[in-house]
């Protein structure tokens, strides 16, 4: 586990038909002091999105995949986004922990992801146990 002495930073891979619910991931995540990068707030006007998402995921400590029926259904973009946070994790040392599957329903886990345990939002404690989790990337000092 890597232990961090700055903000962590977390990208959220996505597809646009989740908005309002991954807005809200979001905005959960920004309460308890994490940072979160995500299009709607992160890009700005004239910058090469394709790009600067590429850069973003491997610039992030943390990959939430927001997993829905549309997410698995949808071949958009944010099938890309995926395969680029699993390059990175195929990168990291085994036990290092860089992608984390965050179901927003109730839905099937694409193959790529099931070595990897997933968080249920739609949960009680949901956005709880994944804010704990986040949390333990973060060295108290």
């Amino acid at each position: 586990m890597t232990l961090l002495k700055r903000p962590i930073n977390v990208f959220l891979v996505h597809t646009h038909r989740d908005r309002q619910a991954v807005h809200d991931l979001y905005a959960c995540l920004a309460r308890n002091g994490i940072k979160a990068w995500l299009d709607t707030e992160s890009l700005q006007p004239g910058q090469d999105w394709r790009h600067e998402i590429r850069r973003a995921i491997l610039m992030s400590d943390i990959a939430i995949v927001c997993l829905s029926r549309s997410f698995i259904r949808h071949q958009g973009f944010c099938q890309e986004e995926l395969k680029i946070a699993l390059e990175k994790a195929n990168l990291l040392p085994n036990g290092e922990t860089f992608i984390i599957p965050a179901r927003l329903e109730k839905c099937d886990t694409p193959e790529s992801l099931s070595g990897w345990h997933r968080v249920d939002l739609f949960e009680e404690d949901g956005y709880k146990k994944l804010i704990r989790s986040l949390r333990k990337y973060v060295r108290a000092d």
